[in-house]
């Protein structure tokens, strides 16, 4: 979070969205085998960015970002930087 922004969230809607985020990434491996595995989704919404990135063992990363991102790039270089946690998390 950035310095001196606050959470658009409470505490119990950030609940309610972890869960919602879990039951979509899950729904989404019911099609892998059709389309391929899912490497990030994103969501543009009126305030923020939201990005979500499957990793190991049912993991999720929640990334949230202000709209002036470049989001044509940016998830592609998370998915760089997540590569060696996603094959070091596979092994255990």
């Amino acid at each position: 979070m950035k310095k001196g922004l606050m959470s658009l969230e409470a505490q119990k809607q950030d609940e309610m969205m972890f869960m919602e985020l879990a039951l979509r990434v899950r729904m989404r491996k019911e099609f892998d085998s059709e389309f391929g595995e899912v490497h990030f989704s994103m969501s543009y919404r009126e305030k923020v960015i939201v990005m979500s990135f499957p990793l190991a063992n049912d993991d999720v990363l929640l990334v949230s970002t202000e709209k002036d991102l470049d989001f044509g790039k940016v998830p592609f270089k998370i998915l760089k930087i997540i590569a060696p946690l996603k094959s070091l998390m596979k092994t255990f």
